[in-house]
């Protein structure tokens, strides 16, 4: 039977309105089931148009929201007392903007000695770069990986998936879980430094081994990961669709050969010499433009061949296994994907993304606050 209490209930996490890495480590905490109250600036987003940018941002989900001008005092003192009932704070800024605020480290430790203080940045809280703005690409290009995606003529952008979310937001996350399980065994409390650089650079970990080994070449799609081996590329069909080829292994290759017709060419009697490669990819790169990609995703359906179709966001929404595993939900016209891992005895649900200050009265409410106080802070301007 599904619970409907996520495996992280019970945690309290007070996060600092941002953009990119640490709101998605705060969305994947309350996907979980944290409860997190978002601080959020008091004013609108939103646009032109009429949409609201904040409440269509679907990493917004799943929190409370309170909107705070914390220039003052009283501001000030209700995030004092929401950290002071925390596991966790996470915040976006660069290093020095709590210290400015007078919420660093030393006085949320003094708030709440047992919370764990997730700080997430590009470059980290140390080191000559540390002050310096910088987005992910450039974290991915100086932390080695951004040289190695990509075609041999260039590097490509690989979104900010490598550096924001994989090495920034995610560590983050895992950071801020490890704190509050040490902080649940020791009652200690934790900074943690959470620094996409760091994050990606242990992303890079078997890419480190590989090349000590040397089995690794520096050079761009020379190697069996990166495109430089063609049974593991991208194919377009005859539609201008493409497939990913991705036969690694032996039997894999010999299911892919045999269904598209090859595995009697010379070409492909042995999967990894060099030597054959230009003529394999030669061979593959013809065979998969005689047909539409429809034509392939039928050939290929439930075979262990390591083939499949390279979906748009949109088609991937249609996908009969996306659709079979309910990976996407959609709330208020907004597609979002569930939250992740799975539990077997947690059913989420994606609530959407408040709009700046919504919960502010129960939250208020909550840290005991009538609803006469409340009223005399609106009055003196506290929430803009």
């Amino acid at each position: 039977m599904k619970s409907s209490s996520g495996p992280l209930s019970g945690i309290k996490v007070v996060e600092f309105a941002g953009i990119g890495p640490a709101p998605f480590a705060a969305m994947i905490l309350s996907g979980l089931g944290a409860e997190v109250t978002r601080i959020d600036k008091p004013r609108s987003f939103e646009a032109s148009v009429g949409a609201d940018l904040f409440t269509s941002n679907a990493m917004n989900r799943d929190r409370r929201s309170i909107a705070l001008d914390l220039k003052s005092a009283a501001a000030l003192d209700i995030v004092k007392m929401l950290i002071s009932k925390a596991d966790g704070v996470i915040e976006g800024f660069r290093p020095g903007v709590m210290e400015r605020l007078g919420l660093g480290p030393e006085v949320i430790r003094e708030i709440n000695p047992s919370s764990t203080f997730v700080r997430m940045t590009g470059w980290g809280q140390t080191g000559s770069l540390a002050t310096v703005a910088g987005h992910d690409l450039n974290f991915i290009g100086v932390s080695g990986l951004l040289n190695a995606i990509g075609t041999k003529e260039s590097p490509v952008v690989p979104l900010n998936l490598v550096g924001d979310f994989g090495g920034g937001g995610t560590m983050a996350a895992i950071g801020m879980l490890a704190g509050i399980l040490r902080a649940r065994i020791s009652g200690e409390g934790s900074v943690v430094d959470a620094a996409i650089v760091d994050g990606v650079a242990l992303m890079g970990t078997m890419f480190e081994g590989l090349i000590a080994e040397g089995l690794w070449s520096m050079e761009r799609s020379a190697n069996l990961l990166d495109g430089g081996a063609p049974f593991y590329s991208i194919y377009f069909c005859g539609d201008g669709r493409a497939v990913a080829v991705a036969a690694l292994e032996p039997k894999f290759f010999a299911e892919m050969a045999s269904r598209l017709g090859l595995a009697d060419h010379p070409a492909f009697s042995d999967q990894y010499s060099r030597e054959t490669w230009p003529e394999m990819r030669t061979l593959l790169t013809e065979t998969f433009f005689q047909k539409s990609r429809a034509h392939f995703e039928a050939l290929f359906a439930n075979a262990d061949a390591c083939v499949s179709p390279v979906n748009t966001f949109s088609e991937a929404k249609l996908s009969p296994y996306m659709t079979e595993r309910q990976v996407f939900e959609e709330v208020q016209g907004v597609s979002h994907p569930r939250p992740a891992p799975r539990f077997d005895n947690f059913s989420p649900s994606v609530s959407p993304p408040p709009f700046p200050g919504e919960q502010r009265d129960e939250i208020l409410g909550e840290l005991g606050f009538s609803a006469l106080e409340i009223s005399k802070l609106e009055e003196s301007g506290v929430f803009g």
